[in-house]
């Protein structure tokens, strides 16, 4: 486990694993979300934060990470991107859903699912 636990100071991660990945996503916040964004090289647009307010909505729903496909869904129904919305998702992600989308959403590491 890295970083600083909870109470921490502007600017600092609750406790992430070794790959980065909060351990509770209940941690999450958006200035963690920047923070996480920005390690990993990305810079959010209100698209990106579309995409990551939904992944925080189905995963207060159902208690999971959402696979990629239910992404892709959204970014295609909500956001009118059609059939280029699984395109889309990895340029806004271009390093993976499962590495970057569900790590700057505060999901724990998804073990083995699809990416879409």
């Amino acid at each position: 486990m890295t970083q600083t636990p909870l109470g921490r100071t502007a600017g600092t991660l609750p406790l992430t694993d070794e790959e980065g990945y909060l351990i509770n996503p209940a941690d999450w916040d958006e200035a963690v979300a920047e923070s996480l964004a920005h390690k990993e090289g990305i810079a959010l647009t209100g698209l990106h934060w579309q995409v990551l307010h939904f992944m925080r909505r189905f995963f207060d729903e159902h208690q999971v990470a959402p696979d990629a496909r239910f992404a892709i869904r959204f970014l295609a129904d909500e956001v009118g991107q059609g059939g280029a919305a699984r395109q889309r998702l990895f340029e806004l992600f271009p390093y993976g859903y499962v590495k970057q989308a569900c790590k700057i959403a505060g999901m724990r590491r998804p073990r083995a699912w699809s990416t879409g």
